[in-house]
């Protein structure tokens, strides 16, 4: 995609279509950024008069259309709702220019110009330069390697600027680029069939990015990850013709005596469920049970373009689970690395399984803060819906800064509990601990069996099963894969860095 910053006059700008931005305001109606004021005063006050007509009342995301015939170089404007003015934030501007992006791209435009806000009526040059880059690069992804039909697609975004900002705007362009770079290839992961993106070609397309990006990247085979004591993996990819992979991704931003922050990210690229087999419908979207290690890997890729001074570390172990001959099965114990057993329940709660093992790896290593993302519970879906990633946490700071990292990259998270009591749904008469806590609470149980790996290592567990994947598309977003953490994982990585 070229990206290039403008200086021209709004009006100058050749292109299929510009995008400004339009604001709910409670005493006029709607309240227009300095340039849509700009432009709608060169097209003799046409937005306005629409507005007062009931024809565009600026909600976010609503979008009105104008051919200027001839009064500005662009063929079309559209004006883009970024709603109420009073909560006016980088979210708004991200969002409506994700939609605005993806309506022209379906619509044929080629080259889009920018202007959409931040334009300091609200929110500060850089942020919002970057906010309308991340947008439109996220609003415009499509996954469309199997289909046989030629699709239209946005070749070139024009970002309007003053040429006073214009170098501040170069970094926010840089930054935002490869934050949604990162997310749309953490989506493209998702997005794979399960039998193209399989463990070892997961493993395979972390290290060809750790070597594009200049990361250290090591792979753990079968026989190193059984030397090692990873029961739970081992168990877990035992009924899959597909060996189990550990991948290993290490960012430098900081000295080696640092240990520095784990990120650890669940990787089953298809879950069957295991003896425990799921019911048909719905199963295809199993695919997507590497959310995390998505995530994980596509936070990597951004880190290492924004080069944060911190040392981070990301785990991912990776299988499938399948109902083969020689599937683990309920009634199993199982050994984790650290040296805990689990009383095998329900084979279809696999995912705590390899996590287990990545946790111990991590504790062992000393590395603090961890992070892992998973898709892990339905009852995640059910507590919070798709709005929501759930977070649990042991440390109320590092709670305090995930929530505040996703605010700054869109992206939402709602502290659940860890008490204490929860921990008697997972006691076992014959290991450790209980794989399961049943259908109560089974999201905090979930959690609760986690916490079982870290001992007291500073530590958060991000349920994504309701964030990572999307059934059908939105106006912002096409169906599947979300990419969901890897903007808010960077952005923590800087937060922590500054600390």
């Amino acid at each position: 995609m070229k990206i290039d910053i403008t200086t021209q006059q709004v009006q100058d700008i050749a292109c299929d279509a510009l995008i400004i931005g339009s604001l709910e305001d409670k005493q006029r109606g709607i309240l227009l950024t300095k340039t849509a004021a700009v432009v709608d005063e060169l097209l003799g006050g046409l937005i306005t008069e629409r507005s007062k007509a009931g024809e565009f009342k600026s909600t976010l995301g609503e979008i009105l259309t104008i051919h200027p015939m001839g009064k500005l170089a662009a063929k079309r404007v559209v004006v883009v709702g970024l709603g109420k003015s009073e909560k006016m934030e980088t979210q708004a501007i991200r969002r409506a220019t994700e939609i605005a992006a993806r309506h022209l791209q379906n619509t044929g435009a080629l080259h889009i110009a920018l202007a959409v806000g931040g334009d300091g009526d609200k929110i500060e040059l850089a942020q919002g330069a970057q906010a309308e880059v991340e947008g439109a690069l996220l609003g415009l992804y499509t996954f469309r390697l199997y289909q046989s039909a030629e699709q239209s697609a946005v070749e070139q975004i024009s970002l309007l600027t003053q040429a006073a900002q214009r170098d501040s705007i170069v970094q926010a362009v840089e930054k935002a680029q490869a934050l949604a770079d990162a997310t749309n290839f953490a989506r493209s992961l998702i997005n794979e069939p399960p039998s193209v993106l399989t463990p070892g070609v997961l493993a395979q397309r972390a290290r060809t990015m750790a070597q594009e990006v200049g990361i250290e990247c090591e792979i753990l085979d079968k026989t190193k990850i059984a030397e090692l004591g990873m029961g739970g993996l081992i168990a877990v990819s035992q009924g899959s013709l597909e060996p189990p992979y550990f991948i290993i991704l290490r960012y430098r931003g900081a000295p080696q005596t640092e240990k520095g922050m784990a990120l650890v990210g669940k990787g089953i690229t298809f879950d069957t469920g295991g003896i425990s087999l799921k019911p048909a419908e719905g199963m295809d979207e199993m695919k997507g049970d590497m959310g995390g290690a998505a995530a994980v890997i596509g936070a990597m890729q951004a880190i290492a373009h924004l080069q944060p001074a911190i040392n981070v570390t990301a785990l991912v172990p990776t299988c499938e689970n399948r109902p083969g001959a020689t599937a683990y099965l309920p009634g199993d114990i199982l050994k984790i690395m650290n040296g805990k057993t689990i009383e095998i329940v329900n084979t279809d709660a696999e995912g705590r399984l390899v996590l287990a093992d990545a946790l111990s790896y991590a504790t062992r290593a000393g590395l603090s803060p961890i992070i892992d993302l998973a898709t892990l519970t339905g009852g995640i879906i059910i507590a919070l819906g798709s709005t929501m990633t759930g977070l649990f946490c042991n440390d109320s700071q590092l709670t305090d800064d995930i929530i505040a990292a996703g605010r700054v990259a869109g992206e939402k998270f709602w502290p659940m509990p860890l008490d204490d009591e929860y921990s008697t749904f997972i006691k076992s008469d014959i290991a450790d601990i209980k794989q399961t806590g049943g259908r109560p609470a089974s999201a905090v149980t979930a959690a609760k069996i986690l916490e079982n790996f870290v001992d007291d290592t500073t530590w958060a567990h991000l349920d994504i099963a309701g964030t990572s994947y999307v059934e059908t598309k939105k106006p912002y977003q096409e169906k599947g894969g979300t990419g969901v953490g890897v903007r808010t994982l960077a952005e923590l990585a800087f937060q922590l860095a500054h600390k």
